[in-house]
């Protein structure tokens, strides 16, 4: 038998669950919520940073308020608004205040558009007359206050307008906005799903100017869903859709004047993307970010409207790709805080309003996981990292200098943290994958606890009922690397026997999916297949994140080579285990990990048995413009990054069972993914299971879908990896 190295990582207070109990999980119990967690609703930190609002829903009534709360007791201030006191509003889900906090935002009969996206019908609250003032008679996306909290900004049939609180006329911004060809102030699907943003426009500081996007989409191709409904005749849903390689909308940037209703045209010249933009501490001044299509030069412009002038500040630059993120903080002389790969790992740098770099204020062989910001009091940055683990994310201060650096939580886990407005304060959320989640209320000088707010010990107490297994944390050495891993096995193992092994993955660029927190609804899934017999096992190879630069960005041009090679490789050593069954080993994944699972039983097919894959790419020459080009460029650079990692060029090799699993309205991963897949592999005369999920998007969920569909999965593991675990249970019951 060959060795294979096994270093385990060891974790402060990690232990292994008492075993006293033998209760098993069922499908019903996971999917019918028995498991959750209490929370806490997501706060809104009052401008005084003593105190907090909570949006808060009253079964009983039906009713919603948004009440105040006082941080260092935690009791409840007053209730600033419940619709059970408001005409017209039966209850609202959400609310944003405005900038003086003398006003809020009520939102009402929300619906979805894509992922991040939604229409609905907004109502401003007036906590000074009481007066509720609707904002449109229609539905409208992105109502934003201006910064005075007179004016109310929002887009309609993809234009934007203004409508004046104080008088009552709403004044149109644009007028070109049309279905499929002209969006103002709110990204198209591409932007909304890859940027992650929707809103696209912001008012200047002094609420005299609106910037925002323009999407021209007219020659983006379109793509059509159907939707089978209730109705005798299905309907369609069409919708611009850039697959790689595709034209893209081209996009323009201009700046509204209120006062003399003209518009300015300012796009930078060489802007392909431009994935963020944001008014800085100077009222004239834009912040701009720019991206060309391969996503590996990232610029940083500054417009002066005074001036009409724009200056390149700062440039990114990649070989592979430069990340977009939220991280860019202005101080108030327009110095500016942002975040950068340049040094190989994620870290924190401090600029002058003119780019000159003036300290790198972390760094180190580790990530920099969560930018918090910055506190001009105490001129402290507070941030999450991975310094102490890459599975681990702990929260951390550090003077703008780059000095005094100070962890402020203990115990390892996952930490995050929510601060106050002046960052007296944050709540904490902490878990690891012995400890569910827990709410404190700490102090962020120290980090100190000043109390406990939520803990999960009923929920502890539950599972003491049941059979549970120690979530093993180690890391595996595969390809040169050493990959971090979590194996489960079963409660009663016994390194005698052999158990067949089914493997999780994800492996998308820059993800996580080996990492000390508690369970998701899939954990308890492998604890019960752990209690059937089974070893689950989950390794984060080549491509993932938080290990450094190079690690990540190794799979660039090849999605799907390395990461694959390293399940593959993983599986093997794995299998070589004495407590391994080397002939009954399975793999599954979703989406990502779909395209995972289906290259592994094809590419490894005298590894894996077995093969899941939900939701599944099964070409990258279908999917999107902006993740695809980001990793792999367009097809017409590099065609064979593409097609040599692709499964549906490789149904040939099919030998395992294989189980293909699709929502048919899936707007993201499309279901012509496996429509095609599944037409390769009938022309290669190649036996398989397959179900599609009518309506059902990319989480395929509603009702009692998920039950469903978790019962079908099951049952596929059982009847291909566990036909020995039903042998050995009917001996032992002959016996018995």
């Amino acid at each position: 038998m060959r060795k294979i190295s096994l270093t385990f990582l060891l974790f402060l207070g990690l232990s292994t669950f008492v075993f006293a109990q033998d209760q098993k999980f069922t499908l019903e119990e996971i999917w019918g919520g028995a498991f959750s967690t209490e929370g806490m609703d997501a706060l809104h930190s009052m401008d005084n940073g003593r105190q907090y609002t909570v949006l808060n829903f009253d079964r009983a009534t039906r009713s919603s308020s948004v009440d105040k709360y006082d941080y260092e007791t935690l009791e409840k201030i007053e209730t600033i608004v419940s619709s059970a006191d408001l005409d017209g509003i039966a209850y609202f889900t959400s609310y944003e205040f405005s900038a003086g906090e003398d006003k809020l935002m009520l939102a009402t009969d929300m619906e979805s558009v894509y992922r991040r996206s939604t229409l609905g019908v907004y109502f401003v609250y007036d906590l000074n007359d009481k007066s509720l003032t609707p904002v449109s008679e229609h539905k409208i996306q992105e109502p934003t206050f201006s910064p005075d909290g007179t004016k109310v900004a929002f887009v309609f049939e993809n234009n934007i307008y203004i409508k004046d609180l104080q008088s009552g006329t709403t004044t149109p911004v644009t007028a070109d906005g049309k279905e499929n060809e002209i969006i103002n102030g709110v990204t198209d699907w591409v932007y909304e799903e890859e940027f992650s943003f929707v809103r696209a426009f912001d008012w200047s500081q002094d609420g005299e100017k609106i910037a925002y996007i323009r999407f021209d989409e007219r020659e983006v191709p379109e793509f059509s869903m159907d939707v089978f409904g209730q109705s005798l005749y299905p309907d369609q849903q069409v919708f611009k859709y850039p697959k790689a390689g595709e034209d893209n909308s081209e996009v323009s940037l201009h700046v509204y004047e209120l006062s003399a209703k003209e518009t300015r045209d300012i796009t930078p010249a060489d802007a392909y993307y431009i994935p963020r933009i944001a008014w800085t501490s100077h009222e004239d001044v834009l912040s701009v970010q720019t991206v060309n299509r391969h996503q590996n030069d990232l610029k940083l412009y500054f417009y002066n409207h005074a001036s009409n002038e724009t200056a390149l500040v700062l440039n990114e630059t990649d070989d592979a790709y430069v990340d977009v993120t939220d991280n860019l903080t202005f101080l108030e002389d327009n110095s500016f805080i942002w975040t950068s790969e340049r040094d190989g790992f994620n870290h924190i740098y401090y600029y002058d309003k003119n780019g000159k770099q003036k300290t790198q204020v972390t760094s180190g062989p580790w990530e920099v996981t969560d930018y918090y910001g910055y506190d001009p009091e105490t001129k402290r940055i507070f941030y999450q990292s991975v310094e102490n683990g890459s599975v681990n994310r702990d929260i951390y201060s550090i003077r703008l200098n780059g000095k005094g650096k100070k962890r402020l939580s203990s115990e390892a886990g996952t930490h995050h943290a929510t601060f106050s407005a002046d960052f007296t304060y944050y709540i904490n959320t902490f878990s690891s994958a012995t400890t569910p989640y827990r709410y404190t209320l700490n102090t962020a000088k120290t980090g100190e606890v000043i109390k406990e707010i939520v803990n999960n010990e009923q929920l502890e107490n539950d599972l003491e009922a049941y059979e549970m297994s120690e979530k093993e944390f180690s890391t595996i050495e595969v390809n040169g690397n050493d990959l971090n891993m979590w194996m489960i096995k079963p409660a009663d193992f016994d390194p005698a026997r052999e158990y067949p092994m089914l493997m999780y993955q994800y492996s998308g660029p820059g993800s996580q999916m080996v990492a000390n927190r508690w369970h998701a609804a899939n954990d308890y899934w492998y604890q019960m297949l752990a209690q059937k017999g089974y070893v689950v096992v989950c390794i984060d190879g080549r491509g993932t994140g938080f290990k450094g630069a190079d690690f990540k960005k190794v799979t660039y041009k090849e999605l799907g080579k390395y990461e694959v090679e390293d399940q593959i490789e993983a599986a093997r050593k794995l299998g070589a285990l004495s407590y391994i069954d080397a002939e009954r080993i399975g793999i599954w994944g979703w989406s990502f990990g779909g395209f995972m699972s289906s290259n592994a039983i094809l590419k490894g097919n005298d590894v894996f048995k077995m093969a899941i894959a939900v939701a599944p790419v099964t070409s990258w020459r279908f999917y999107d413009t902006i993740y695809t080009e980001r990793y792999m460029r367009t097809p017409q650079e590099n065609a064979s990054g593409y097609d040599d990692n692709s499964p549906i060029n490789y149904v040939d090799n099919l030998k395992g069972d294989y189980l293909l699993i699709h929502g048919s309205a899936d707007d993201n991963v499309h279901v012509q993914n496996t429509m095609r897949m599944v037409e390769a592999l009938v022309q290669a005369n190649k036996q398989f299971d397959w179900a599609i999920y009518p309506d059902k998007n990319h989480g395929i969920y509603g009702g009692k879908t998920r039950l469903q569909l978790y019962t079908k999965m099951t049952n596929f593991i059982d009847e291909n990896l566990g036909d020995r675990i039903h042998a050995q249970q009917a001996e032992k019951q002959i016996i018995d």
